[in-house]
């Protein structure tokens, strides 16, 4: 249950359907709870900011909770009464009832414990205006002034919590609890930089959730029946054999990057067909891949093959592409081969037609071209565009960035949790193409490799990042090693 992503309108018909359980009233006790224990310092005052929706009700009910556990509270509202829902007014009654005081301006204190976000929590879809928009500065500069904690209800005010989209004045929490299951937005394009660490509270409705329509944040569960040890009795033709064709002048660096990630995450054999006439013929860091002509990659008799690093866009590019589109094999497309193929309808026409399984994996920009849309298209609905690439192009996708989005022309689709700004550098595509490439190569389905890929491809980077490494400076050749020992590590149990 805890990888379900569930969306705003399917949430608010789960809501209507179970209004008689008492949902806001569970919602702001358990708001109440974490408040409690996230408070820096209990002799401190906490201030609630109290929308005019059902996320203010929650935020009454969870002050009401707080005064009663001789909490100093602080709540400010200046919705009108007369417009709440009737739950959303009955927690303001028994506040008040109970002597609380709702203000209309925020006191002017010089330090708060913490401050609990009870403004719009998944009901805005615009930029908070007004009033609002001052208490979001105005908390948000708490938060880097005196490091106050912040607890975020549901979703961060400003955020969209079906795409993550920050509209514009957007709440920085530092802790979100979220209500009945997770929301996508919470984890893809600017969630993550302003949900903190984000806990979900099901509201006694996990029963209900079984077999409702969303998607899944992306964990080792999902490809964990892929990760079995190796049988002894086994040689290197077990493993597969994967084929790149790409490395044009002055970018062999990207092919190569590819072709010793694939080595080092298992494939039994790795073939570089490098475009660039005077590329050299062997690797001297990884002289275990065998370098040839781009045409002889193609008859090499492979089991999986990834066109498009460091491809160019040269006439020849052009034509391995095609040729590589009627290849038999599972093919994993990135870069150059993502550009040539987004300024060709041909090219595009013969992608949806393979009959092999493909596997997409564009950055933004690419899948803006893909679709020939704009880059803030793309951004303003991640999972509506990887949906809507992995449904035209009848392919398996990953489109990169902050909350990798992963879709299957089936239409499911799941957000990748791990990975963080070291990324952000060139050559970590490359690595992650050779990644699933591997996977492929030793027998992983198209999903599962996909998924596996990316959530590996990301714990790496992770696992740098704590150990010291990055993430600024990380560079994409020390994701390889670190993939290799994380998988090892996951295969044998660890």
């Amino acid at each position: 249950m805890g990888n379900l992503l569930l969306r705003s309108a399917f949430l608010r018909d789960l809501e209507a359907a179970h209004a008689k359980e008492a949902l806001m009233a569970k919602a702001g006790a358990a708001a109440a709870v974490w408040a409690a224990d996230l408070a820096v310092d209990a002799g401190l005052p906490i201030l609630i900011l109290a929308g005019p929706g059902n996320n203010g009700g929650d935020a009454f009910v969870a002050a009401r909770h707080l005064r009663e556990r001789s909490f100093d509270v602080h709540l400010v509202f200046v919705g009108d009464p007369d417009g709440q829902s009737q739950d959303a007014a009955s927690a303001r009654v028994e506040f008040v009832a109970a002597g609380g005081v709702c203000k209309t301006e925020i006191p002017e204190l010089l330090r708060w414990g913490l401050v609990v976000d009870g403004l719009f929590g998944i009901g805005l879809s615009r930029a908070p205006e007004g009033v609002y928009a001052d208490w979001i500065r105005y908390v948000n500069g708490l938060a880097e002034r005196d490091g106050c904690p912040i607890l975020a209800l549901d979703c961060p005010s400003g955020l969209n919590a079906d795409t993550g989209r920050a509209y514009g004045p957007t709440i920085v929490a530092s802790h979100t609890l979220t209500f009945l299951a997770a929301k996508p937005g919470l984890y893809t394009a600017d969630g993550p930089d302003h949900c903190g660490c984000v806990r979900i509270d099901y509201l006694q409705l996990d029963g209900a959730l079984g077999d409702c329509p969303g998607g899944c944040l992306n964990s080792r569960e999902a490809f964990a029946e892929h990760l079995l040890p190796r049988r002894r009795n086994t040689h290197k033709g077990s493993f597969g054999s994967v084929g790149v064709v790409g490395g044009a002048h002055s970018m062999v660096g990207a092919a190569l990057l590819a072709g010793r990630a694939a080595l080092r995450l298992g494939a039994g054999r790795v073939y570089l067909g490098l475009v660039d006439p005077d590329a050299p013929s062997f690797d001297p860091g990884c002289p275990e891949l065998m370098l040839r002509k781009p045409e002889g990659v193609l008859e090499a008799g492979l089991t999986a093959l990834g066109c498009g690093p460091g491809l160019g866009n040269s006439l020849i590019a052009n034509e391995l592409l095609e040729k590589a589109l009627t290849v038999d094999l599972p093919l994993v497309l990135d870069a150059d081969a993502l550009n040539l193929i987004a300024f060709e309808p041909a090219l595009k026409k013969a992608v949806a037609e393979r009959t092999s399984s493909t596997v997409l994996t564009p950055h933004p920009l690419e899948a803006a071209r893909l679709l020939d849309c704009d880059l803030a298209d793309v951004q303003a609905d991640r999972i509506g565009t990887a949906t809507e690439l992995a449904w035209r192009f009848d392919s398996h996708v990953a489109l990169k960035g902050c909350g990798t989005v992963i879709a299957s022309p089936k239409g499911q689709w799941w957000i990748n949790p791990t990975g963080n700004p070291g990324l952000a550098s060139a050559g970590t595509g490359d690595t992650l193409t050779g990644f699933v490439l591997a996977l492929l190569a030793q027998g992983w389905t198209p999903e599962a490799a996909l998924l596996g890929g990316v959530y590996l491809h990301g714990a790496a980077a992770d696992t740098l990042v704590t150990s010291g490494i990055g993430p600024v400076g990380l560079t994409a050749s020390e994701l390889v090693d670190t993939g290799r020992r994380l998988l090892n590590r996951w295969i044998h149990g660890g």
